[in-house]
């Protein structure tokens, strides 16, 4: 098969691996799209510490269930599962690339995804951006007969914005301010009125990602805070960027009570400086979003059953070869959502 190699950071290849077989309780899904996220440049530059080496990337995926492994012994005593919810060949699934333990702290306190021994499809194993991948039958969701492939694969970033809500505590008629107006900030965008709020205005110095976020339904889309009344503060800060200035820009604007969410990615090295007096006297609530938990169901109705207008974050689909290619305008923030179509 075709695939995304990188065996290094900055030494990246596509080339023929050998097909992958599946072992018990595994599944080989044959790759119809697969999104391209900042989590793919931190492990093509080998800034994100997670990451395995060599590695087929891809973390965002769907396609269709083409091999089946013998089933996995059930060590819990559980029931099989009824015959209408087994997977079959055929079916089009999403793929939660979510790994863990069980056995840790974090995951009996119900925090898989801060499991000690953490892995991801695509990040400590291999990958969508290869024609096939084998994955656990568990992490794969059953789509609907016909549905876009496209979309499929934007089910993984939108479980993520679903559990960054979950964190927070939203209430009717909160005021939103979102900074960043790339894939995720828009999903945060579109998810925001649902969870009640009144106003959502988002805070984007690229002009084209500007009109997409009034298009998608922002109250106002910013340049910069500089536009902002001095004293404007918000029930609900979100940053969907992982720059320094902006978190800190961010935290000066919570008002009393208030919720900021730490969504974006910044480096593990970085710093910003934070107001303790602040935190505590305003009793403002900070809080830190990491990938997916016990989301992905919901993402999957979110993207099956609504509409949502994702469709409009698809920027291209690019065939496996142009995979360096893609990462490029990726990184240069062109466009929304670039996929692999292996």
């Amino acid at each position: 098969m075709q695939a995304v190699v990188i065996e290094s950071p900055g030494d990246i290849s596509v080339g023929e691996l050998p097909d992958p077989a599946p072992g018990p309780g595994e599944i080989v899904v044959a790759v119809r799209a697969c999104g391209i996220c900042g989590t793919d440049i931190h492990i093509a530059d080998g800034d994100l510490a997670s990451a395995k080496y060599p590695l087929v990337p891809g973390h965002e995926f769907a396609g269709e269930v083409v091999a089946m492994g013998d089933p996995a012994p059930d060590v819990r005593g559980l029931a099989p599962e009824p015959d209408g919810q087994r997977l079959r060949l055929g079916d089009l699934v999403a793929v939660d690339p979510t790994l863990f333990c069980g056995r840790c702290r974090p995951c009996r306190l119900g925090h898989e995804n801060l499991c000690e021994r953490w892995g991801a499809i695509g990040v400590t194993v291999g990958g969508g951006c290869a024609e096939l991948v084998a994955v656990p039958s568990w992490n794969a969701h059953r789509l609907p007969d016909g549905f876009d492939m496209s979309l499929g694969a934007l089910i993984e970033p939108l479980s993520c914005a679903v559990h960054g809500y979950d964190l927070i505590k939203t209430k009717l008629g909160d005021r939103f301010i979102i900074y960043g107006a790339g894939t995720m900030g828009l999903m945060l965008l579109l998810l925001a009125e649902r969870a009640g709020a009144v106003s959502v205005t988002v805070i984007e110095p690229n002009e084209a990602r500007r009109k997409k976020a009034a298009e998608l339904g922002a109250t106002e889309a910013l340049e910069s805070t500089e536009h902002l009344g001095a004293g404007q503060r918000f029930d609900v800060v979100m940053d969907a960027t992982g720059v320094i200035a902006a978190i800190e820009d961010g935290l000066r604007r919570v008002r009393p009570s208030g919720t900021f969410l730490q969504f974006g990615v910044a480096s593990n090295a970085a710093t910003a400086k934070v107001s303790p007096f602040k935190i505590y006297n305003e009793e403002i609530n900070v809080i830190g979003s990491m990938a997916v938990l016990k989301s992905y169901d919901r993402a999957c109705d979110l993207t099956t059953e609504v509409d949502l207008r994702l469709h409009s974050l698809v920027s291209g689909q690019y065939p496996l070869r142009d995979y360096s290619e893609v990462l490029k305008r990726a990184r240069h923030g062109d466009g929304y959502k670039l996929q692999v179509v292996p």
